[in-house]
């Protein structure tokens, strides 16, 4: 179990993340970067991820071995609640998402990107981040692999009855259960027979803003967050001046998520630009850290579409994440190909991601249950096919 009922979490405070929260000689990044490295190498042998980079921080004091990886953490997993809330859509009711270990980690490496300080192998964090999100992809990629598929299921309580091959057993490899299919008809698109309809993108935690400015308000603290950064254009660009003062829709997947994306729209598929980067966590507490520009540093593939009925264009940008080993595309490297809503683009390899759709001013009016929830700074649970609003009449 990764998830707490809200009632549990009253108990302790939510952990700021910062360096000083380790005692002194834990702060060094070698560390953490060190500890990252022996867990990746620990999934190599053995089995049941939760007793390694998937161990919730909540049942941290029940595993020794972590805890001697990187002395202090155990004061932290005791102190505080490591993680943060989610709204169930459709309800008032939220839910706290522990946060495993492998981001709890990179979220303290984070501190010390952008830096010249040498940290494994005399590598930079950056360095550390590829080289560990490249070793652990190809680790799950491996036959052996699949003998962790069992333990990673009932981690995130994973419903095996939704699935195309619900047979874990015909899984050749654990990546290839990672991007599992779903069966036909498992995400419905809500209202299907109103073309105003604009759905979610994924199984995600999203959240969604009426502006640029309002994403970097309330969410995106990025300093260097901006349209043309995101896109890799200029700032004179063509998409620089249509996406500029348009939408925002920030799809965050998590571990337990189908990693499978789809399109928001009917539309016809246009040009894909892919732009390297870093591999830095999508934590949500990444994204609030004015320091951090994970949205526009790490590595990401911008997809160019054309929304049938109004002939307008949008950017939906496939974001890579600390492990996440590749960003794949399906129907969307079709160009010039029709999608409906609901139709699969792509999916992530092994790691949590994001989906960052921009839309045009105009083009889309979200629902108000979003907006509210956003404005409050919490994520909402959604699935593909959730309308999560309408182009305006």
């Amino acid at each position: 179990m990764t998830s707490l009922h809200s009632s549990h979490v009253e108990k302790k405070p939510i952990e700021t993340i910062h360096p000083s929260n380790l005692p002194e000689e834990s702060q060094d990044p070698s560390v953490a970067a060190k500890a990252l490295n022996t867990l990746v190498d620990h999934s190599v042998q053995h089995d049941d991820v939760q007793k390694g980079i998937h161990l919730p921080m909540h049942r941290l004091l029940e595993n020794s071995y972590v805890q001697k990886l990187v002395p202090g953490l155990e004061k932290i997993a005791s102190t505080y609640h490591v993680g943060n809330f989610v709204m169930l859509r459709g309800t008032k009711e939220k839910f706290f998402e522990s946060m495993p270990l492998y981001p709890r980690l990179g979220m303290h490496l984070l501190f010390y990107g952008g830096t010249q300080i040498r940290v494994l192998h005399n590598q930079t964090v950056e360095s550390v981040l590829k080289d560990l999100s490249i070793r652990q992809g190809k680790v799950y990629d491996s036959p052996e692999s699949v003998k962790s598929i069992p333990s990673f299921i009932k981690t995130y309580s994973i419903q095996t009855d939704e699935l195309e091959e619900p047979d874990i057993s015909k899984y050749k490899t654990f990546n290839e259960f990672f991007y599992r299919k779903l069966k036909p008809g498992a995400r419905p698109v809500q209202n299907e027979d109103d073309p105003a309809t604009i759905c979610s993108a994924a199984d995600s935690r999203l959240t969604v803003y009426e502006t640029v400015t309002l994403a970097k308000q309330y969410w995106i603290k990025g300093n260097n967050f901006t349209i043309p950064n995101l896109l890799g254009v200029s700032p004179d660009s063509e998409q620089a001046k249509i996406f500029g003062d348009g939408c925002l829709a920030s799809f965050r997947l998590a571990p337990a998520d189908y990693h499978r994306f789809h399109s928001p729209i009917d539309a016809t598929v246009g040009e894909i630009v892919d732009i390297p980067g870093q591999y830095y966590t999508v934590n949500p507490q990444a994204v609030n850290e004015a320091g951090f520009d994970v949205f526009t540093e790490n590595k990401r593939s911008v997809l160019y579409m054309t929304h049938a009925r109004s002939g307008l264009p949008i950017a939906y940008v496939a974001i890579g994440a600390m492990l996440v080993g590749s960003i794949v595309w399906t129907k969307g490297k079709e160009k010039g190909s029709s999608v409906k809503r609901g139709e699969e683009l792509g999916y992530f390899a092994y790691g949590g991601s994001t989906v960052v759709v921009l839309f045009p001013k105009g083009l889309i009016k979200f629902d108000d249950d979003l907006l509210e929830n956003s404005k409050n700074t919490i994520e909402t649970l959604v699935k593909v096919g959730y309308q999560i609003g309408k182009t305006p009449a």
